[in-house]
């Protein structure tokens, strides 16, 4: 099996990017099932019911969200209506949505994914180590196949993620810091490993806003309003081929596609 793991989609500039590529790139790289970080997919911010719906019509098999889960009150009183839309699995016990699914696909194949948050510099959640192990061993009972999106910031979190659940999931895909990194590997155990699947969005960006506005605040110190960036956008993901049998990661490799520029 082929998944393909598209990184954090930010904005209009990232969901139009990612609809002209992914007919194609479905083809050329002969996959089977889509997944995409859609938290960033709403102007840069959180997402929408709406945009999600628009995601599933262009055929993604399943989306993962992040730390900004909740930043759209719509999303977050209809989070329970997506089955196949995760998010972290390590906030508490009764919040809308769920943290990990199984994905069927048209043929009767199967593959589970799990989302999980990370503590470093992020918010203060329940430990992303334990709930990603039992969701793993949860899901293997249904299928052999298990994608796990760390959504952190810190690169040694999401390096310790991958050594813990080495053998005991297909893959470990990092997410949130927006940068693709050339780390990809296979584990002892046979689990894919990156550090960060990078970004769906702007290229010539700050992580996908806009670069003089990054680089004022930085400078200055003065907040202001981040926009999504416009100009040429990139896609950048994960290509996972799992043995289905086993549920042992067969190879990773990044892939990283070039859009002309969109108005956002």
């Amino acid at each position: 099996m082929k998944i393909l793991f598209v990184g954090d989609l930010v904005g209009r500039p990232g969901r139009m990017c990612l609809e002209r590529l992914l007919p194609s790139l479905r083809k050329e790289l002969n996959v089977d099932a889509v997944v995409v970080n859609a938290e960033n997919a709403a102007g840069g911010i959180g997402v929408t019911p709406q945009i999600l719906d628009e995601l599933m019509r262009l055929g993604v098999e399943a989306i993962t969200l992040g730390n900004h889960t909740w930043r759209k009150k719509e999303l977050v009183e209809m989070l329970d209506r997506y089955q196949t839309t995760v998010r972290p699995a390590n906030y508490p016990p009764g919040v809308p949505g769920q943290g990990s699914v199984v994905i069927t696909l048209q043929d009767g194949r199967k593959f589970g994914l799990i989302s999980v948050l990370g503590r470093i510099f992020m918010e203060c959640v329940e430990s992303p180590f334990v709930r990603a192990k039992q969701e793993a061993v949860s899901l293997r009972q249904r299928t052999p196949v298990v994608i796990v999106d760390m959504h952190a910031e810190a690169t040694s979190e999401k390096m310790a993620m991958g050594w813990y659940l080495d053998g005991c999931c297909t893959a470990v895909l990092g997410t949130h810091t927006h940068v693709q990194t050339a780390d990809e590997r296979i584990l002892p155990g046979g689990t894919a490993y990156i550090t960060d699947v990078g970004m769906t969005g702007p290229r010539d960006s700050v992580i996908g806003l806009e670069k003089e506005r990054a680089i004022h605040k930085f400078l200055t110190g003065i907040p202001s309003e981040f926009r999504v960036a416009g100009g040429p956008s990139m896609l950048s993901a994960a290509l996972v081929e799992a043995d289905e049998t086993t549920g042992k990661a067969l190879s990773i490799r990044r892939e990283c596609r070039i859009s002309p520029p969109v108005d956002n």
